[in-house]
Parts: C-alpha cells; sequence; structure tokens
C-alpha cells in the first residue's frame, strides 16, 4: 500500500497559544508539542521507508535465483545416471503410483539434452519430486501442487526447492462438458495463444506468481493433480495450461516437452488429445505421453490447438 503524505500545517493562532499557556515563554513551541511533531514525522518516514522495500519486484528475487542457477556447473554425468538408477530400481514394483525406469529415463533424457540452464515445470509432488529438482540441479524447477499442506513441507525440509499451491476448481466428472465449454470460448478466454494470468477461462490456472508466466519453460511434467476417482481435480486444467504455455512462449526454444503422466487414463488422454494435439505426440513410453509442442506467432490470429482437431469419437477412445 501506498503511504499517504499528509501535510501538517501550524497556524500562527497556534503558536501563539502555546506562547501563552503554561510552560510556554517568549513564544517557543512547548516541549510536548515538540516530542509529537517529531514522533509523526518519523513515523511518516518509517512508513515511506517500509513500502519503497515492500514493494520491490518479486521479480529480483527470482531473477537472482536464475542467476545463480546459470552460474551452477552442470550435475557431473556419473551422479546423474547414478540418481536415475537408484530411482529406477525402486520405481512402481512397490507402488503403482511411482514411474518405472523406462518412464523416468524419457524425461531424464531430454533434461540432460536441455539446455542450461534448463526450465522445468512439474504439476504434482510424487515421490520422484527430489529426484527432479536433483537432475535439473543447474537450471530452474519449480513445482505446483493442490496441497498446501505438502508444498509446506516440502519447503520446510528442502529450503532450495521452489513450489506453489493451487486451488483446482475442475472435477473428474465434469471432463467432456469442460471440454464443450472450452471450445465453445476457442476464441475468447480459451485461446491457445493468451497470457494466462489474465485469462478467465474455467480451464486456465490463472492464481500462480506472477513470474511464473514469464518464464520460457523447457519442459513441463503433468504428475498431478489427483485424478482416480469422480470428484478429484483431474489434469485437464493443467494440460490445458500446459498447452497454452508452450504456444504462448516469447523467448526461449521453439519447442517444449509435455509429458503426461497416466496417459491411460479418460481424463489425461482426452485432454492431451485435445490441447497437445496427436501430431505433436512423439513417444508413450508405459504410462507416459511425450508431446512437443510448438511455440506461435502472437500477431497470427489462430484460434484452434490442433492442425486437425480430434473429433468427439477419437477423443473418447
Amino acid at each position: 500500500m501506498k503511504p499517504t503524505t499528509k501535510f501538517i500545517l501550524l497556524h500562527p493562532s497556534i503558536q501563539k497559544q502555546a506562547g501563552t499557556g503554561v510552560g510556554g515563554a517568549g513564544g517557543a513551541p512547548h516541549p510536548h508539542h515538540r516530542l509529537w511533531l517529531f514522533t509523526l514525522l518519523s513515523l511518516l518516514s518509517f512508513a515511506l521507508t517500509f513500502s519503497l522495500f515492500s514493494t520491490l519486484p518479486y521479480s529480483r528475487t527470482t531473477a537472482s535465483s536464475a542467476t545463480a542457477a546459470a552460474s551452477s556447473p552442470p550435475l557431473p554425468k556419473p551422479v546423474f545416471d547414478a540418481l536415475l538408477h537408484y530411482a529406477g530400481t525402486t520405481s512402481n514394483s512397490t507402488n503403482p503410483s511411482r514411474m518405472s525406469s523406462a518412464e523416468l529415463n524419457a524425461i531424464a533424457s531430454v533434461l540432460r539434452r536441455c539446455s542450461s540452464p534448463c526450465n522445468l515445470l512439474v504439476f504434482g509432488l510424487t515421490h520422484e519430486t527430489l529426484l527432479w529438482h536433483a537432475l535439473n540441479i543447474n537450471g530452474r524447477t519449480t513445482f505446483v501442487d493442490e496441497s498446501a499442506y505438502f508444498i509446506s513441507k516440502l519447503e520446510e525440509k528442502n529450503p532450495g526447492i521452489e513450489a506453489y499451491d493451487v486451488q483446482f476448481t475442475t472435477k473428474v466428472s465434469d471432463l467432456h462438458e469442460l471440454i464443450e465449454y472450452s471450445k465453445s470460448e476457442r476464441r475468447n478466454e480459451c485461446k491457445p495463444v493468451q497470457n494466462l494470468l489474465f485469462s478467465e477461462c474455467k480451464l486456465a490456472i490463472n492464481d500462480l506468481p506472477n513470474h511464473v508466466y514469464d518464464v520460457a519453460w523447457d519442459a513441463i511434467l503433468i504428475d498431478g493433480p489427483r485424478g482416480y476417482f469422480p470428484k478429484a481435480p483431474g489434469r485437464l486444467s493443467a494440460i490445458f495450461t500446459a498447452g497454452v504455455l508452450a504456444r504462448s512462449k516469447t523467448s526461449g526454444a521453439d519447442k517444449t516437452h509435455v509429458f503426461v503422466h497416466e496417459f491411460d487414463r479418460e481424463m489425461e488422454r482426452v485432454s492431451s488429445n485435445e490441447f497437445l494435439c496427436s501430431e505433436n505426440l512423439v513417444e508413450t513410453v508405459g504410462l507416459l505421453g511425450h508431446f512437443v509442442v510448438e511455440k506461435r506467432n502472437h500477431r497470427v490470429n489462430n484460434f484452434q490447438f490442433c492442425r486437425k482437431p480430434p473429433s468427439s469419437a477419437a477423443a473418447a477412445e
């Protein structure tokens, strides 16, 4: 909040009253008045100073973090390979939600080839969270999850991690209704190229910190939020947001690698076909779909996500 500057007008009659009052002599201000004036000026000065510091752009902190990441050496290949190996040996043999060794390697190979510093955006906190942070230690890794509690615990135990919680408003059971809504708003709020920060589309994630929308993400992994029961939020919003972020980039690499985990489920498959597009699917590894989406010219009015939009029947298969 900007401080309100107040002007203090000392009327001559006030000075006269001060001079004739008890303790006044020769027209000099009463000591009590001087103390009151000094206190007020000190408070105004403090308020102005606090406002200047509290309104500094948040990007200054993120810029320094990006600079530090760019100056750090890349993770040595033996360390990279060892982390990947041990993560793969304890994969989904004991927990089906964990990624298989092949799925981990598909994502890791993109991170290994990524230009430095590499920008990785991850939806969902999973067993692999610390792995992605470690493999991309010389780049920028940002996590987004539906649980404020899990985010706070992650940051508490790992102070160097950047993570944010989001309130998802969609439900798995509303999949087809939301897809039809997005088609009706394709020329308005749900455009494939836009600034999501100002989007009113029901599918858009628009409440992340401003600077997240300015990053040219090289890779986006969608492994959350929950989507295994009808009232769960599902990954429709995350997939839509990833598709828009990839197409709306104004800097960085022309292509964005988008990974969708548990691609076998209806919501993930239908949403991916609709907003990431089957022509951009380069491989499927286990339950992982790997898309490569190119950015678009902002000056061209193109309201279609895909060159050949999927039919309702194909999307539902």
